[in-house]
């Protein structure tokens, strides 16, 4: 058994359906799957601000985006000064990479991801039901994308992708990865980070079959897959009651790792708990 410590650090108030987060430089910045903005929060100042992620002549809703319209953004992934994050493909209307530069600001055209994705698919042998990206971690020119296994046949994979991002063109690799069940219910990929050459993740479930509708929550784990094999390593339980959709690194020693977590409620409450769980290496 993995030892750990899970505890809530603070909420922050102004965003609601959180599902991932990047922590760097005392900020944490994150995304909600319902949401077109970028959030930042200054932990030291608990100021939070937002950045549009559409064009000025946009003039639908940027948050709390009804369910059948909303992007979908379910993972974040920092290169360099640019954090990328990507539609989770589970319908035709969340096909869409987004990347911008966190220190300006500055929004770059969006990436249509409509092609990979259905190359990935045929690649993967995942039909579209059974599709729906959830973590994305980028290591330079490779990036790791995880299926979220929720789907009918509850696939969870990792697609190894090398090649340049901006052109969607990419040499892939998938593996599938069996992931264990949690008071009864499939765990699936919710996100993942890398830390020297492991991948260390979490997953949640939920008691539905579906991509696109939200079961009873069942719970969440944090597990490890080793970067070479994508053998998993360990998986450990860490909440029968949270579903956690977001991780970061937020501290490390050498012999423990802290992360900060966030908790995806599915309700429209514009608050988000961020959580941090602190696990022996």
């Amino acid at each position: 058994m993995q030892k750990f410590h899970l505890e809530l650090l603070f909420r922050i108030i102004g965003i609601g359906s959180a599902s991932g987060l990047f922590f760097n430089n005392n900020s944490l910045y994150l995304i909600s799957d319902s949401s077109h903005m970028l959030y930042q929060y200054d932990i030291t100042s608990k100021k939070l601000e937002k950045t549009p992620l559409k064009s000025k002549d946009y003039t639908g809703p940027l948050e709390n985006i009804p369910k059948a319209d909303k992007p979908d953004y379910e993972s974040i992934t920092a290169k360099g000064d640019n954090l990328y994050l990507f539609g989770s493909g589970s319908t035709e209307a969340r096909n869409t990479i987004t990347n911008l530069n966190y220190k300006t600001g500055l929004v770059y055209p969006k990436i249509d991801a409509t092609d990979l994705y259905m190359v990935m698919q045929g690649f993967g042998e995942i039909s579209s039901e059974n599709f729906n990206i959830e973590a994305a971690v980028n290591d330079g020119d490779t990036w790791y994308l995880f299926n979220r296994g929720n789907g009918p046949k509850a696939q969870n994979g990792v697609f190894t992708l090398d090649g340049d991002i901006t052109d969607v063109a990419f040499q892939i690799i998938y593996n599938e990865v069996k992931l264990p069940k949690i008071n009864g219910a499939q765990a699936s990929f919710t996100d993942a980070v890398k830390i020297g050459e492991k991948l260390y993740f979490i997953a949640a479930a939920e008691k539905s079959g579906s991509t696109y509708e939200d079961g009873e929550v069942a719970g969440s784990l944090i597990g490890r897959l080793d970067i070479e094999s994508m053998e998993v390593e360990f998986t450990e339980i860490i909440s029968t009651k949270n579903k956690f959709e977001g991780i970061t690194l937020y501290k490390e020693t050498e012999t423990a790792l802290e992360f900060l977590l966030c908790e995806d409620t599915d309700n429209d409450a514009k608050q988000s708990d961020i959580f941090k769980l602190s696990i022996g290496k």
